[in-house]
């Protein structure tokens, strides 16, 4: 086990400052976090990478942050990396409560704001939104939408897609 450890501190450089890495220290951390990292991610949820909603691009932009400085040696590189699991698990553990409370996960998530039903525009809901007629117009053209009498409904979703519900003809 000490030569195995001997090996990982040549290897990624464990006892030295960040800025006594050398080239191969920090591409063999950077192979690491990225491994790690990973399996992190697949142990967490699938839907994470999706970026479906601010929850979970807060924890990319976290993850990227925090695994970042385990790569530069400006931060313990273990430490650091349990960090990070700290941050997966927080995310699942939220993602599972959220999962089971409304109440959390409109306090997490946010809720869908209807902007068009039957055909006319919210316009309150489309200010709250930030949602001007042009974006509502270039929404509605992605999902072969011309015109406003052709929706029943449509939502700003969580994830701040727009999903359009067209009136049957």
């Amino acid at each position: 086990m000490e030569a195995v450890q001997h090996i990982a501190n040549r290897l990624l450089g464990l006892e030295l400052e960040g800025r006594d890495l050398d080239v191969g220290q920090v591409v063999a951390r950077a192979v690491v976090v990225y491994l790690m990292v990973l399996l992190f991610v697949r142990l967490g949820k699938r839907r994470f990478m999706s970026g479906a909603t601010a929850f979970d691009v807060i924890l990319a932009i976290m993850l990227g942050a925090v695994a970042s400085r385990a790569i530069t040696g400006s931060s313990p590189f273990w430490t650091t990396l349990a960090g990070t699991a700290a941050l997966m698990a927080m995310h699942w553990i939220f993602s599972w409560t959220t999962f089971h409370s409304t109440l959390l996960g409109v306090l997490f998530k946010g809720r869908p704001i209807v902007i068009v039903k039957d055909g006319v525009a919210d316009e309150p809901a489309m200010r709250r939104s930030h949602i001007s007629q042009n974006d509502l117009e270039a929404g509605l053209r992605e999902h072969g939408v011309i015109s406003l009498d052709a929706v029943r409904e449509a939502r700003l979703e969580r994830s701040g897609n727009l999903s359009v519900v067209k009136n049957p003809k």
